[in-house]
């Protein structure tokens, strides 16, 4: 999966004002959990860190912690710090791009910490916003030509080479920095600031073809970490979502989004169309942006809610199977709402800037949610009693 440190808080109000959609939705939200702003990843495939970072920044508001926003491209640097050494090691057979993975953010604070975003905004190549097409190539070329290996053993000078390239294109790594003026280490930070405890977070899915209530590393490409995810019936992961919004936990949500109804500019909706949709690859915003309109909208949704599919274990499954469903986008679902008909949504924190009517924010209807989720991560008191002790979380 792919600005400011203002502060956007909404207040946990049931049924607050209707949000209005655009072709005919209107939207109450029912619950809406406490956000920091809406940042732009603009063109960088690094939704999985913006996401990531912005579940652990209502984690630390949930617990009465400093409101923060956290420097994405401290967690970018780091992580592909340790895709270059495990490329290498593998000898290239390894995804090796900007994608990556929820588990990501989570071995990045545990192992080196986090840093404000102030401190760290990865913005040292001549760019406004983040562009990340040369820095991309560039790294690739790199570890390509170390793995290439024309002196038939490594030299001891390639790792501090690529973190050369990360020091010309991020800035250099923060050894300490000052925060409301105290110095911090980023580790420090994290224990000391932020309050974040690793250990309680889960990763949670939901495939057939492994077992249920046993853990595996789900087979995607940017999965490069192998981070493996706790395996849940559809209808129990689920219920762990519901549970996390009415219990006032956020959760960080990984899913397929290059579908027809994912309808985020002109409606504000993310739906599943009971026709089916047109598959379209890639998967940041740049897609919709240049679609002609009447193929962006799926046909029986322009007038308002219509019918969805009804989604099933198996039809999660062979959509999986089929590359229907695949590791597109990382977002972070703040709440839940219904439309004007009753029907169940998520409120989801989107990365793409104030990018339509909503100001950044979309509403994904459960049966999206249902069939297109291919991970969260929340925390563990988010889980209903009887699923932790399935898998035996204590």
């Amino acid at each position: 999966m792919k600005k400011f440190i203002l502060i956007a808080i909404a207040f946990t109000l049931p049924f607050l004002a209707c949000a209005q959609g655009g072709g005919g939705y209107q939207f109450t939200d029912i619950k809406r959990l406490p956000a920091t702003s809406v940042k732009d990843q603009a063109r960088a495939g690094t939704c999985w860190a913006w996401s990531g970072l912005s579940f652990f920044e209502s984690e630390m508001m949930r617990l009465g912690k400093d409101s923060v926003s956290l420097a994405a491209m401290f967690v970018v640097r780091q992580a592909y710090d340790e895709k270059a050494v495990k490329y290498v090691r593998l000898h290239g057979s390894l995804n090796f791009a900007v994608g990556g993975a929820f588990g990501d953010v989570i071995r990045v604070i545990r192992e080196y910490g986090i840093v404000p975003l102030e401190v760290y905004q990865g913005l040292n190549y001549g760019e406004p916003n983040h562009a990340f097409d040369e820095i991309d190539a560039v790294l690739k070329g790199y570890v390509g030509a170390v793995v290439k290996n024309p002196n038939k053993r490594l030299s001891t000078a390639w790792l501090a080479g690529f973190r050369g390239i990360l020091d010309a294109y991020l800035g250099e790594y923060p050894e300490t920095f000052t925060y409301k003026g105290k110095e911090y280490t980023p580790k420090r930070f994290a224990s000391e600031v932020a309050g974040l405890k690793m250990d309680d977070y889960v990763n949670l899915t939901s495939y057939a073809h492994h077992p249920f209530y046993s853990s595996f590393a789900i087979e995607v490409p940017d999965n490069w970490l192998w981070e493996t995810s706790y395996n849940l019936p559809i209808d129990e992961f689920m219920a762990v979502m519901e549970n996390a919004i009415d219990k006032g936990f956020t959760f960080a949500w990984g899913a397929d989004v290059s579908e027809q109804g994912f309808l985020t500019r002109e409606q504000g909706v993310a739906v599943l169309p009971v026709a089916e949709p047109k598959e379209m690859s890639g998967a940041e915003i740049a897609k919709w942006e240049n679609l002609p309109k009447n193929q962006l909208v799926a046909g029986a949704f322009k007038n308002g809610p219509a019918p969805e599919k009804e989604v099933t274990q198996e039809s999660r499954q062979k959509e999986f199977d089929n590359y229907q469903t695949t590791d597109d986008h990382g977002m972070h679902v703040v709440g839940k709402a219904k439309d004007q008909h009753g029907n169940p949504y998520y409120i989801v924190k989107n990365s793409w800037n104030r990018y339509n009517k909503m100001g950044g924010y979309f509403y994904a209807s459960y049966p999206f949610v249902k069939s297109k989720t291919l991970n969260i991560i929340v925390h563990k008191d988010a889980l209903p009693k009887e699923i932790q002790k399935k898998l035996g979380i204590k």
